[in-house]
């Protein structure tokens, strides 16, 4: 299976799979029991809270593979994206192992000035995120300037209140290369709503008045992959493309 400890592995695969435990330190508190039964229950198997021989069957999938019918909308993941040329105090995609260093390191904590849920346990309260802490001020700062444009109400309209995922080691959905989350550098919003093949203006975070939200990241120089290729609306990354 793996030469992690068997309670590391279990959270490595739910965080993998988009189920994130906070740490992965082998601790089976209530985030990691949370994730669990939530997993359970997004791929229709019985609610045991337990890692039971059909739970660790479907953790041991791939957590990048995606259905025919959405590879269809979504560009090759593996390919790179022509240069834009755009001097940024971002790396490419391609460059962020030289630049952020191994996945998964060098991570700090990042208050975000509003409440939020868990988007797949909304009992689940976020008070922080994991981010780089390359990233971390300039997160910081446009978490700020979003609170400062949107009140308590917009802000659950919009689904900003809805965290999908910010550090998580797994490969990129549809390609083989590394997520841009693995290094803690992107940020998922309300990805019921914004799903991964979801163009403009299906997506709720497409629309007109989610344009100060995405110009506070772009204030900051992270890449919207919505704004730039019109998939996958969810996702801020401190990557250019």
């Amino acid at each position: 299976m793996s030469s992690l400890p068997f309670e590391m592995w279990l959270q490595s695969r739910l965080t993998a799979h988009g189920f994130a435990c906070g740490e992965i330190d082998g601790r089976i508190g209530p985030k990691t029991l949370h994730a669990l039964r939530s997993f359970q229950k997004a791929m229709g198997l019985a609610v045991t809270s337990e890692a039971d021989e059909a739970t660790v069957l479907a953790l041991r999938q791939s957590s990048s593979r995606v259905s025919v019918e959405v590879s269809g909308f979504i560009p090759d993941r593996d390919k790179p994206f022509s240069d834009d040329r755009h001097k940024s105090v971002w790396p490419r995609q391609k460059d962020v192992m030289s630049f952020y260093g191994p996945v998964g390191t060098s991570q700090t904590r990042v208050e975000v000035p509003w409440d939020m849920r868990l988007a797949w346990d909304r009992d689940v309260t976020v008070r922080t995120i994991t981010l780089h802490t390359k990233v971390a001020a300039s997160a910081e700062r446009a978490f700020h300037a979003i609170r400062g444009q949107y009140s308590d109400p917009e802000i659950r309209n919009l689904g900003l209140n809805l965290f999908g995922g910010s550090l998580n080691v797994r490969r990129m959905r549809g390609g083989s290369s590394y997520s841009m989350h693995s290094w803690g550098i992107a940020i998922d919003f309300d990805p019921e709503r914004n799903r991964l093949s979801w163009k403009r203006p299906q997506a709720r975070l497409s629309l007109d008045d989610a344009i100060p939200f995405w110009r506070a990241w772009e204030a900051e120089e992270w890449v919207s992959l919505g704004r730039a290729r019109n998939f996958d609306w969810m996702h801020v990354q401190a990557a250019r493309l």
